[in-house]
């Protein structure tokens, strides 16, 4: 379970410092965990350095991050395969020939073939994180693992607003699902802070930021991790 922070590791970001290499990842992801990151989350990346959904490229990525000691999961963002749903759907099917599958995987509730999807991390013993962006979203997350309550696109004045319009939804649909609260870019300081003070875990880590609260960068997802805490556990950015 994750009680305050999950490390995303790099999302589909590719300057350094952001981690693409299973060696790299291993690195970020011990020191997000050393950190007090309680699970780490990443976007695998195949030999050309985009994002992948293959097995091997899969298997690779959380072999080397699950040295940290930590659950691994990954991103299934439709995005990765061009849009192609029956391509997701084969290579997510293909992870059964994986010994060291994915903990846990993101999937996007607004994303079509989200429910198949579903059924088929489910069937290979991979807990699902429901993506919800939007209030409307949260009436078709289902049965999962976890619901990420993720404010992307929005600035930070309006974050905190948007995010309780979405949890009010989930609050009243009573689904009793564990939660977690964050947001990316402009949005990801004040939900972090947001997230504290309502006593849900959240996440911080290169694919939600590159920046501290002040705008200045970043060196590794460990300093960033370290930060959120602080900024977690006052409720407010410092």
């Amino acid at each position: 379970m994750i009680r305050r922070i999950k490390a995303c590791l790099n999302g589909g970001r590719t300057d350094p410092p952001v981690p693409v290499t299973p060696a790299q990842l291993a690195d970020a992801a011990t020191g997000a965990v050393a950190a007090g990151a309680e699970a780490v989350h990443l976007h695998p990346r195949g030999p050309d350095g985009h994002e992948s959904l293959a097995a091997a490229d899969v298997g690779a990525a959380v072999s080397a991050a699950r040295r940290a000691g930590a659950p691994v999961g990954v991103s299934t963002g439709l995005w990765i395969t061009g849009g192609d749903v029956a391509a997701r759907q084969r290579l997510v099917r293909g992870w059964a020939e994986l010994d060291d599958r994915p903990d846990f995987a993101s999937v996007n509730v607004g994303e079509e073939g989200y429910a198949g999807l579903v059924d088929t991390l489910t069937g290979l013993g991979v807990a699902v994180e429901a993506g919800v962006w939007t209030p409307a979203e949260a009436d078709r997350a289902g049965d999962v693992s976890r619901i990420l309550v993720e404010i992307i696109g929005t600035p930070a004045g309006a974050a905190v607003s948007a995010a309780d319009a979405v949890l009010d939804r989930l609050h009243r649909l009573d689904l009793r699902v564990p939660v977690l609260l964050h947001g990316e870019d402009a949005a990801c300081w004040p939900l972090v802070a947001h997230a504290g003070r309502l006593g849900l875990p959240t996440r911080i880590g290169f694919e939600d930021t590159l920046t501290f609260p002040d705008g200045s960068p970043a060196p590794d997802n460990a300093a960033l991790v370290r930060r959120a805490l602080a900024v977690w556990t006052a409720g407010q950015v410092q």
